[in-house]
């Protein structure tokens, strides 16, 4: 690689101009000593929805992009317009990276694997016996990947479309078949499955600055859960201060967002990224926006 070596990236997605991911790739580009050029493509600022990826996807070839990072509400609607899905993607059906290259479009997932290596590290140890979900869609079905991945008996899901959830599970339930009985299943009773788990995972868009509140009544929260997100814009969330209000052990949503974009910069452009130093400069962005607030 030489400092002369030039990458055009962008992230599709809606409301997403508060988005640290530019930032933290184009650092990164920096310090290995190439140029990187990420573009924010916002479906609100254009007045446009999903219906407007293959138009999106066309431009982006046409004006040489190496790929694309795919967030809320694209992460399923991309996958039709693609030409080959990472082994990944595939089980997931749901894509956060597509690699645009030699006249292809290939989709991949780094969410899962971006989810696991933050939970590792930011709450280790913590029990995995039952756990419950809230939101089975393109991130959700990530994050239940993770999740099993790591060892959760018992995974409970909940989303506001009860189909959704039930096909999340029978698709979860066939991939990891291999250990056993049924480990995932959809919830009936949230607040009876809440207060029978270890740990409760949020992953739909609630708590953010553009849909703002909690994504159940705070009331069910009780001490011996342990909370994750993966929202992180705010990256104290309504949910997560309710939960350390009660004195839980709690993860903010801003290691996924790192870990899923160290995997990606490494898809984008085929060098391994310093993990540590993409950490680093993501907690510098967080105290600028908070400076800048003040």
């Amino acid at each position: 690689m030489t400092k002369s070596t030039h990458f055009l990236l962008g992230l599709v997605g809606a409301g997403i101009q508060k988005s640290r991911t530019p930032p933290m790739h184009e650092r990164e580009g920096d310090e290995q000593g190439f140029r990187l050029f990420y573009q924010t493509i916002d479906l609100e600022r254009l007045g446009v929805g999903p219906e407007a990826l293959p138009d999106l996807l066309i431009d982006a070839e046409r004006m040489g992009f190496a790929g694309l990072n795919v967030t809320h509400p694209c992460k399923q609607a991309i996958i039709p317009h693609l030409d080959e899905l990472s082994p990944d993607a595939a089980a997931l059906g749901a894509v956060n990276t597509v690699v645009l290259h030699g006249g292809r479009r290939i989709g991949h997932n780094t969410d899962w694997w971006g989810f696991s290596e933050s939970f590792k590290r930011g709450l280790p140890g913590a029990p995995l016996s039952s756990l419950v979900q809230l939101g089975a869609g393109g991130a959700g079905a990530a994050v239940a990947h993770a999740l099993l991945t790591l060892g959760v008996r018992e995974l409970v899901l909940m989303d506001k479309d009860p189909s959704r959830a039930e096909e999340t599970a029978a698709a979860l339930n066939d991939r990891f078949e291999r250990f056993g009985a049924s480990r995932v299943r959809v919830s009936r009773d949230l607040a009876t499955d809440v207060a029978a788990a270890d740990g409760l995972v949020h992953c739909t868009p609630t708590g953010m600055d553009k849909y703002p509140g909690t994504p159940l009544p705070v009331e069910l929260l009780h001490q011996k859960l342990w909370v994750a997100e993966i929202v992180y814009f705010p990256l104290e969330t309504a949910l997560l201060r309710a939960a350390r209000h009660l004195g839980c052990r709690t993860l903010d949503g801003g290691g996924m967002a790192v870990f899923q974009a160290v995997e990606a910069f490494r898809l984008f452009t085929g060098v391994r990224p310093d993990h540590e130093r993409m950490l680093r400069h993501f907690i510098q962005l967080g105290s600028g926006a908070k400076e800048a607030a003040a």
